[in-house]
């Protein structure tokens, strides 16, 4: 499997793309990429907290499914480790929609004479993004009065795992 290019080429927000349809003369996309974030709700849902924290981006970018994943997982294991399964709420508050799409073209010895391909060619799709402005919610967690602290902690970690700085409201 091919390597992923760093999250910089797909940070700007472009024209958002998903256009997929179930029949198949309609979908221009033929193949749509597997959706990685496993889940979006995580904890007690219907458990009452005192305190709640969010985080959101300082700027409006995209952001790969892959480090959306990354750091629900980062933060899980943070909060479960203190108030266990059920002592808290997490909620992801955004969805992948944008399809990301690259053409390949061929590297290696020889190459610069193969590779003169269209310009602004529809590529391939190779991943899923999701847009945010700047300040929409991304994560959500909600936590009882005394482990605000743990909260925090794993908000703060969370947001090493993203491609952008964040605030913790």
């Amino acid at each position: 499997m091919a390597k992923m290019r760093r999250s910089v080429a797909y940070r700007k927000i472009e024209r958002p793309y998903t256009r997929t349809s179930k029949y198949k003369s309609k979908s221009y996309i033929r193949m749509n990429p597997p959706k990685k974030i496993v889940r979006f709700d995580m904890g007690d849902a219907k458990g009452t907290f005192d305190s709640e924290f969010s985080l959101s981006p300082k700027a409006s970018l995209q952001i790969r499914q892959e480090a959306i994943e990354a750091a629900r997982q980062t933060m899980v294991r943070a909060l479960e480790r203190t108030l266990g399964k059920t002592g808290f709420h997490l909620k992801i508050r955004k969805y992948p929609f944008h399809i990301l799409r690259e053409n390949p073209l061929a590297a290696g010895a020889g190459a610069d004479r193969m590779s003169t391909g269209m310009k602004k060619s529809f590529g391939k799709p190779i991943g899923v993004s999701l847009q945010i402005k700047e300040g929409e919610k991304l994560f959500t967690v909600r936590v009882p009065k005394q482990h605000e602290a743990t909260a925090r902690l794993a908000l703060k970690r969370a947001q090493m795992k993203l491609p952008c700085s964040c605030t913790i409201n």
